[in-house]
């Protein structure tokens, strides 16, 4: 009985951890330490913090915001820098008590620039090494193993998951920084393969796929309607003017690439392709919890999936087409119908009781409506996403309650 009651506590316990338990996000974690916002800023723009939000276990080697600088100095293209940092990401876990504890004093370790596929042989190993004296060194293995970074300290642990280390310089590696192409990203391809192929087609024939090709370099987002929403739009679409056309059709273009996350960041006004003197062809992107919203003065549509986030393009699928102002008359906003007011106490004297089998005039008079719930409907939404925020905390205080109750009832 005793073992059985010792087996049930400990399940419920296992619950607990595992409801409260959330992963890593090394973003949040650097930046409580202004002194890496550059190593920080460039994670995020090169898709590494993502890369290392999902790994289980992981070691962040840091540079602070001078050591950087060294690295800035090469003017290394963004897809270059990316490979580099990468050799700063370790796929084991290492923190401080590991790194002075290394078995023979020395040890070789995998990169995430190993895994890229990019590294020549073993130039994504890193070398680590016990010095005397407490030191612990780092060199890449393709860099005549000189010990050319040391540790500093600990930035943040999280035991056997992720271990965020302060290192003194960069780690340098002649395969590392060797140029790397951008990768080729034909846009009207990606809508092609990924649901949009109604709005590709529109983008050759109506020839508006040079300027969204051309923009790619410089940074570009795109907003492409699925073929379902498209199909449906088409006949207002066929009504417009050549001119038209091409400007609905750039209006869905951004000169300048955007992640999921600037997009949630990010609020306000957006030029487009379509922006030229006074044709404003502006929308405005705002948030709605975990969503993002395109709002023109005609229409909201709301961004229902990614296509492709890879700098400097970035494609996002979207549940309507976006309609510019200057093409399609504003749509005022629907507010709720007030109540109406009571009904006024008649001043006519009351009429005789109606003699039986008759209707009284009192058994015609309707009620007065009341309000048709939009405002409960609203109050529901922000009530689901309130409790979509709190899902694991309350997942938390359930298992607690639980091993509560089964301790009292035991």
């Amino acid at each position: 009985m005793q073992l059985r009651q010792t087996i049930f506590v400990s399940i419920l316990i296992a619950l607990v951890f595992a409801s409260v338990a959330s992963a890593h996000n090394i973003t949040r974690i650097l930046a409580k330490h202004p002194e890496f916002s550059t190593f920080n800023h460039y994670l995020t723009i090169t898709h590494l913090a993502a890369d290392i939000n999902r790994r289980l276990t992981i070691t962040v080697c840091a540079v602070d915001n001078a050591g950087m600088a060294d690295l800035l100095s090469k003017h290394l293209s963004v897809y270059t820098m990316k490979n580099v940092l990468a050799l700063h990401v370790f796929a084991d876990y290492f923190g401080a008590k590991k790194l002075h504890q290394i078995s023979g004093g020395t040890t070789l370790t995998a990169t995430m620039f190993q895994a890229t596929g990019e590294a020549d042989g073993t130039s994504g190993y890193v070398n680590i090494t016990d010095v005397k004296g407490g030191r612990v060194g780092f060199a890449p293995e393709d860099n005549s193993g000189a010990l050319s970074s040391y540790f500093v300290k600990t930035i943040e642990e999280k035991p056997y998951n992720i271990s965020v280390i302060h290192i003194s310089h960069i780690l340098s590696s002649p395969s590392a920084e060797a140029p790397t192409a951008a990768p080729s990203l034909n846009v009207t391809d990606v809508m092609r393969l990924k649901g949009c192929k109604a709005f590709a087609d529109l983008l050759i024939s109506e020839k508006a796929e040079d300027t969204f090709v051309q923009s790619v370099e410089g940074g570009l987002t795109v907003f492409c309607p699925s073929d379902d929403v498209l199909e449906d739009f088409m006949p207002k679409f066929k009504n417009l003017t050549a001119a038209g056309k091409m400007a609905l059709l750039l209006y869905h273009g951004v000169p300048v690439y955007n992640s999921m996350g600037m997009l949630r960041s990010n609020n306000g006004l957006m030029n487009t392709l379509a922006t030229e003197g006074k044709n404003k062809y502006d929308f405005t992107v705002q948030n709605d919890g975990e969503s993002v919203k395109l709002k023109t003065k005609a229409v909201t549509a709301t961004v229902s999936g990614t296509l492709v986030d890879e700098e400097p393009l970035a494609v996002y699928k979207i549940d309507k087409v976006l309609l510019p102002r200057e093409l399609f008359k504003a749509v005022k906003e629907e507010l709720a119908p007030e109540p109406a007011p009571a009904p006024k106490a008649s001043k006519k004297k009351p009429k005789a009781k109606a003699k039986k089998g008759e209707k009284s005039e009192e058994d015609d008079t309707a009620e007065a409506p009341g309000p048709d719930g939009s405002e409960d409907d609203v109050a529901d939404d922000t009530a689901s996403d309130e409790n979509g925020s709190a899902r694991i905390s309350g997942l938390g205080m359930m298992a607690v309650s639980l091993i509560f109750g089964a301790v009292m009832f035991l």
